[in-house]
């Protein structure tokens, strides 16, 4: 049927596509609606064509949008009619239309269920999507983002957000003058405020944005809404308000470079994504002491070798940290300026034919801070090796900022952070001392090459560990290539003192046990040409629990170094070695037994207990006893017997 019928008087008579198919048949009609073989009468149509001439001008069905205040109602109508599903939703409401004759209304929110054999148009023509905030990405709960591709978006988020719900639009009707729809629309019927039936049906109209209420912006509410959404696009905060007197713990540290006059902060570079790439911004926090690790790739090492600052040790160092946040309203003031110590040798970058020497692999931050004092003293120390220039090179680098108290004695400051109080705790670092000078023992660290870097693993209390490298020879003697092996051994200087318990403390030598060392056996010494140097370290921990049994306490009973060595040719070139460190933990607890059984209870009475005694004395034997208990029985007796008699 087309969507109007033609009058005598040639004048159409429009009419909503959704809702023409809903009035299309007399109420007398009761075959099924998808019956497409049902005919249509013509004094069935005449009927009809009277029907709708009855409509005033100004009463016909219009579509609305935005209607509110009505109450739905169960449905009236009959098993065939096509009704959508009602969804309760805060984001829409009804208002009836002021009309006489016929009242317009719009129900909660709904979300319209597809017709069978149509198309849906999931997006509007205008896409108006302000929930849909990362391009090529499906936003969360965001229903009409079109990276989500959902049909249904209801069924797979917990929650649609405000504005991401296509508004509704009902056409609606006295429901008294439909008896059957047979429209693929959603549709219900609904109570309006004037305790009218309607029946309305949903409009699929694609053009509606996703908008459920406009505000609109005029000369009464500017004010108001200036005050409430105004202000500056972008402000500075130091601007804003002045900075803080001191440092609080995980605040960045403020760094000012004197040359540019340029106030930055101290950078710890640190890994991300999968491959660990450097991540320049990442910024150090004030007390937080932290060791990160990341990955450099060069497309030409050749040229970066001497331009990339990153690789050079004076770009970590060529800057002055201020003491306190406040200084940087005068950062030229020497008094809030702390300079960076350097600590240990840091050579520029060199190219030299194919290697790119004194590259900088590690770099270490150690920060003394004095409470609300704040920065008192900033040094730092590298670690440089040399690189192959080759395609696809890489670099690992290590950053590592270490916060301790500021004092002045010498030897309090160097203690470090304990394992454990009193006793090791599994899993902590085993406390070394050479001097006055406590750290953490340590075991061999090889790179991606297989060659010895420069850091080293922790030994951990109660870990048994084994690490290898490969370490490369430069032509020496042999007193220096021994000591040179020994170093890399080591990690350093040869440590002397092991810490008994794990709070031990630098300054009472009481609290450390010496390490006794085994030396390579003298197998070497009948040969003139050669030299005895170790490849293997191993450090064996003799440890048990001390104290109760309820709250044990780990401590180190001694420690031993035993070497394993090999000789060499001084004839012959040998350009690298390997080398092995490992740790073992042997636990020596003596526990005590258990108890056998329970202990015996041994009652025991006073001499005087029972007032009555007897003495017995025939011939050798003689002995007293007491006979209380027998006559208290016979009492007992006696006036049991006495009781039945009465």
């Amino acid at each position: 049927m087309r969507r109007g019928t033609r009058l005598a008087s040639d004048a159409m008579l429009p009419l909503p596509p959704t809702l023409w198919q809903c009035v299309c048949r007399p109420r007398r009609l009761t075959l099924d609606p998808r019956d497409s073989d049902c005919p249509m009468r013509t004094s069935q149509l005449a009927l009809l064509q009277v029907f709708f001439l009855m409509f005033p001008k100004g009463i016909r069905p219009q579509p609305s949008s935005s209607p509110s205040g009505a109450v739905p109602t169960s449905s009236a109508l009959e098993p065939g009619t096509h009704g959508g599903t009602l969804h309760s939703s805060s984001e829409a409401t009804a208002t009836p239309l002021a009309v006489s004759g016929i009242s317009t209304v719009v129900p909660t929110l709904v979300t319209p269920s597809a017709p069978g054999n149509r198309t849906v148009d999931l997006f509007p023509v205008l896409p108006i999507c302000v929930c849909d905030l990362t391009p090529g990405t499906c936003d969360i709960n965001c229903c009409c983002d079109r990276d989500c591709y959902l049909l249904h978006p209801r069924t797979v988020f917990s929650f649609c957000l405000p504005g991401s719900v296509r508004s509704s639009s009902w056409v609606c009707v006295d429901s008294s003058l439909i008896f059957r729809s047979n429209s693929p629309f959603p549709s219900r019927v609904f109570m309006d405020s004037n305790g009218i039936r309607q029946f309305c049906v949903h409009v699929n109209n694609s053009k509606l944005n996703y908008f459920q209420k406009l505000q609109k912006v005029n000369a009464t509410n500017f004010q108001g809404l200036a005050a409430e959404f105004g202000g500056e696009s972008f402000t500075s905060t130091f601007q804003t308000q002045s900075p803080p007197s001191f440092y609080k713990a995980g605040d960045p540290i403020l760094t000012y470079f004197p040359k540019w006059s340029v106030i930055s902060l101290l950078r710890q570079p640190a890994g991300v994504g999968a491959g660990g790439l450097c991540a320049e911004s990442n910024p150090a926090g004030f007390l937080e002491s932290k060791s990160t690790t990341c990955t450099r790739f060069f497309k030409n090492l050749a040229s970066s070798c001497t331009l990339d600052s990153a690789l050079n040790a004076a770009s970590y160092y060529n800057f002055t940290v201020l003491k306190v946040p406040r200084g940087i309203t005068d950062p030229q003031n020497m008094e809030f300026q702390v300079p960076v110590i350097l600590i240990s040798q840091a050579n520029a970058p060199l190219l030299a034919g194919n290697t790119c020497q004194n590259v900088v692999s590690q770099v270490t931050y150690e920060i003394e801070t004095n409470g609300t004092f704040g920065i008192q003293k900033v040094s730092v120390s590298f670690g440089q090796t040399n690189l192959t220039v080759e395609p696809g090179t890489s670099l690992q680098q290590h950053f590592i900022i270490h916060f301790r108290a500021f004092q002045q004695s010498t030897a309090a400051s160097l203690s470090g952070p304990r394992s454990g109080n009193p006793g090791y705790i599994v899993g902590k670092p085993l406390l070394a001392l050479t001097g006055d000078i406590s750290y953490s023992m340590t075991l061999l660290q090889s790179q991606g090459n297989g060659s010895c870097s420069v850091n080293k693993h922790e030994v951990q209390f109660g870990v048994n560990a084994i690490s290898g490298c490969k370490l490369r020879l430069k032509k020496a003697d042999c007193s220096h290539l021994q000591q040179e092996i020994y170093q890399t051994l080591h990690g350093g200087a040869r440590p002397e003192h092991v810490a008994i318990f794990g709070n031990a403390d630098p300054a009472q030598k009481g609290g450390w046990t010496k390490i006794l060392n085994r030396h390579c056996g003298i197998s070497a010494m009948n040969c003139t040409s050669c030299c005895l140097i170790p490849v293997s370290l191993e450090i064996q921990v003799l440890w048990a629990y001390v104290g109760l049994q309820s709250n044990p306490q780990a401590h180190v009973s001694g420690v031993r170094f035993v070497y394993q060595c090999q000789s060499i040719q001084d004839s012959q070139q040998v350009t690298e070695v390997s080398l092995t460190t490992l740790v073992n933990f042997v636990d020596i607890t003596q526990k005590p037994e258990p108890p056998r059984s329970q202990p015996k209870m041994d009652w025991k009475l006073p001499f005087n207990f029972f007032p009555f005694k007897v003495t017995f004395s025939r011939g050798v034997f003689s002995q007293k006893c007491s006979i209380s208990p027998i006559l208290i029985l016979c009492l007992l007796l006696l006036g049991v017997l006495n009781l039945e008699t009465k």
